[in-house]
């Protein structure tokens, strides 16, 4: 559009020797010009024809130039209209701008400033032009993203619906094993040989294990889908809180665990809490294997975004692939060493980026690993 010629004139004036001067001085500076003495003609013209630019003379018998114009714009709201006038008209041809001509031109004619104003014109022209293809642009690309929008919902719908249903079939059976499983202990505890103790254990585990990885992966499906709710959150209580919760189910092992001063956060409260439980739970896990286990909670003085961290003192991990202990199964330990379903950094991850911050880790193998996130 930027580069489409405006160069089409449509010139009317009463006086036939201005109408002819107009046409052949403005052609041979490359304009195409049709000129008429008589507005009814140039109406008849429009209709059939495309024009860019009307030159039309403000003061004509039977009807002047604003109402001509008035006349012209019905017929093609495009239009750009420009008056030609006498000095003592300037007043008049304020009017006629007002009434939607872009520029006047004073009589006698300055080829000159005949030029200037045309190019005036054409640039306003190219530049409505352009607007008006972008805000179509604009309105198209609005209507695709409000079907997306619909699709969307309807996909969330089913993905939740699919998610409970799912949810709904896999428990069942797992309900079923684990009832099973008691009934053949309680019923035959007994006579049950070692080994089949053994196998029982090993089942009841492995179910286990699958419930709370469905859990964890429903977790996961519905944060996408669970507005914020943001409130001033106690960072530091909250940490304390999760700290000695998790604590409680550590037995007698021998913990160093310090947190230091944090600042509050503008944050949903409950999801932020899931975020340090599975961060806390992980240094926990990992320096399960340490005589002395070291956790530390902090925050880093920074500009901008709020840092906290965690550290520990346990197995760590290779820095290569620091990355990929954010994606969803993925485990750089075998499951017989650490337990886990490799979804809590995952769901750690997603919470705090719709929170609009950032998460990432560090850590060496046998050297311990540190996990940090950012906070608007």
């Amino acid at each position: 559009m930027a580069s489409e010629s405006i160069n089409r004139l449509l010139v009317v004036d009463d006086e036939v020797a201005q109408v002819q001067a107009l046409c052949r001085t403005l052609e041979d500076e490359g304009y195409s010009v049709t000129g008429f003495t008589g507005t009814g003609a140039a109406l008849a013209a429009l209709r059939g024809g495309s024009f860019d630019i009307v030159l039309t003379d403000l003061t004509m018998p039977g009807m002047d130039g604003i109402a001509f114009l008035n006349a012209a714009r019905e017929i093609d709201g495009s239009l750009a209209g420009i008056v030609m006038t006498g000095h003592g008209s300037i007043a008049t041809a304020v009017e006629a701008m007002k009434a939607g001509a872009l520029d006047y031109i004073l009589k006698p004619f300055d080829l000159r400033m005949i030029l200037r104003v045309l190019a005036r014109t054409q640039a306003m022209l190219r530049l409505r032009r352009e607007n008006a293809a972008l805000l179509e642009r604009l309105s198209a690309r609005t209507v695709e993203l409000e079907a997306a929008n619909r699709d969307l919902r309807v996909a969330n719908r089913e993905l939740e619906a699919f998610g409970d249903s799912v949810s709904h079939d896999l428990r069942a059976p797992l309900r079923t094993i684990d009832g099973l499983l008691r009934v053949v202990q309680e019923d035959f505890g007994a006579g049950v040989p070692p080994e089949a103790h053994r196998h029982i254990e090993a089942i009841s585990a492995q179910a286990a294990r699958m419930s709370e990885l469905i859990e964890d992966l429903l977790r996961l499906s519905r944060l996408g889908r669970e507005p914020l709710q943001k409130q001033a959150v106690d960072m530091r209580g909250l940490v304390l809180q999760v700290v000695g919760e998790l604590r409680a189910g550590e037995g007698t092992r021998n913990l160093d665990i310090t947190v230091a001063d944090l600042p509050a956060a503008q944050a949903d409260p409950s999801l932020l809490r899931q975020v340090w439980v599975n961060l806390v739970a992980n240094a926990l896990k990992f320096t399960r294997r340490r005589e002395r286990a070291l956790i530390e909670i902090s925050s880093g003085a920074r500009d901008g975004p709020k840092l906290y961290s965690i550290r520990d003192n346990g197995a760590g991990f290779d820095p290569r692939r620091a990355e990929r202990l954010f994606g969803i199964f993925q485990r750089l330990h075998a499951a017989k060493d650490f337990e886990g379903t490799g979804v809590g950094l995952s769901i750690a991850r997603r919470i705090i980026e719709r929170h609009g911050g950032s998460i990432w880790a560090e850590g060496e193998p046998d050297k311990g690993a540190a996990f940090h996130f950012t906070l608007p």
